[in-house]
């Protein structure tokens, strides 16, 4: 799937383009969480951005593209990943983040949409793989530099870490309705670390 996109020459930060494009993130987003995948109409955006239905459907062409495209913004906009100086504490930043994400009013309905959407729909799958490999690189920073400080074993795979961290908040989540709190958050971040520290994550 490609998503139509403005020549280049047409965007310059602040310009309209930039504009239009963040008024219909945020409305995208909203009609996610309201609505999810199923609900999920271009004029309905349109009309929540204030937006001219022309634009959005030159630009989107359809609803597939449109999450692809917020998928991205979402990358765009994602919190950096934290530089403690420690392992353990870098962790649980991110373990945490992800229990406020997913706990959120609005984020975690949007999140739970569109990973909807996408065991049905394999551009809304490519989109989201996309969007996780993103986030998964950046954090893996911070294993990288674990590594380089010998908290962990030469040769550990780092996007494996990071991945320990959030499967099992994601589980609660779509799966077992557990309770999602800090504590939870912490207790993944603390089990990844001493996996890791045993070398069970080894390439």
């Amino acid at each position: 799937m490609t998503v139509e996109q403005d020549p280049p020459a047409a965007t310059r930060p602040g310009g309209r383009t930039a504009r239009v494009r963040e008024a219909v993130m945020r409305a995208a987003g909203d009609a996610l969480a309201e609505h999810g995948f199923e609900g999920l109409d271009l004029a309905d955006v349109a009309r929540r951005a204030d937006v001219g239905k022309t634009t959005v459907y030159r630009r989107w062409t359809n609803t597939t593209g449109l999450v692809a495209d917020l998928l991205a913004h979402m990358a765009e906009e994602s919190v950096s990943r934290s530089d403690t100086g420690s392992l353990r504490e870098d962790l649980r930043t991110n373990a945490r983040l992800v229990v406020r994400t997913l706990n959120d009013p609005r984020q975690g309905p949007l999140f739970k949409a569109v990973i909807a959407a996408a065991t049905g729909d394999e551009s809304a799958a490519e989109a989201l793989h996309r969007f996780y490999a993103i986030r998964i690189a950046e954090w893996a920073g911070c294993v990288d530099a674990a590594i380089a400080r010998g908290e962990l074993p030469p040769g550990t795979d780092t996007h494996e870490v990071i991945r320990a961290v959030s499967a099992p908040l994601y589980y609660r989540v779509l799966c077992s309705g557990d309770p999602l709190d800090e504590a939870v958050a912490d207790r993944a971040a603390d089990a990844a670390l001493a996996a890791a520290l045993a070398d069970a994550y080894a390439r």
